[in-house]
C-alpha cells in the first residue's frame, strides 16, 4: 500500500515537558499541552491539533464545493469538539457544527451537509484506522 504523503511528518521532543515540534515538507508546529496538566500551552495539544486537521478539511472541502457551483457564500465558520465514554470500548463523538455568513437554501444546506461527510479527514476518521508502530 503506496503513503499518501510525498514526505513523512516528523516529530522530536526533548527535555522541556510536552514541547513538541512537528515537522513537515516545508513547515514546522510546535505543540503542548495547557497549564491545567503541566505544559505550558505554548501550541496546540494533540486532541485540538486532531480537530483542527478535521475542521480545515472540511472548510476547504466546502470551498471548492461552493466555489465550482458558483454560490454567493463567501465565508464558512466551523466549530468543533469531543467528548468520550467509556462502555465496553472508549466511544468517541465529534461534534461539528458549521455555518455560513449568507442565508442559504434548504436545499445547499442538505447538499453541503452530504458533502462536509465526504471530506477525506471525516472518512479516514470513520474508517477503520491501523496503526502499526516499530521502535
Amino acid at each position: 500500500m503506496a503513503n499518501l504523503l510525498e514526505q513523512d511528518i516528523t516529530g522530536k521532543i526533548g527535555t522541556q515537558k510536552y514541547l513538541c515540534t512537528i515537522s513537515w515538507r516545508n513547515g514546522k508546529l510546535v505543540m503542548d499541552e495547557p497549564k491545567s496538566i503541566g505544559g505550558n500551552d505554548l501550541g496546540p495539544d494533540p486532541y485540538s491539533t486532531l480537530l483542527a486537521s478535521l475542521a480545515g478539511c472540511t472548510l476547504s472541502t466546502l470551498r471548492m464545493y461552493i466555489d465550482r457551483k458558483g454560490w454567493d457564500i463567501p465565508e464558512i465558520n466551523i466549530s468543533l469538539n469531543f467528548s468520550q465514554k467509556q462502555n465496553d470500548e472508549l466511544e468517541t463523538t465529534i461534534s461539528r457544527a458549521i455555518s455560513f455568513s449568507n442565508e442559504i437554501t434548504t436545499e445547499q444546506k442538505e447538499r453541503l451537509l452530504l458533502i462536509a461527510e465526504k471530506c477525506p479527514i471525516s472518512k479516514l476518521l470513520k474508517n477503520k484506522i491501523t496503526i502499526n508502530t516499530q521502535l
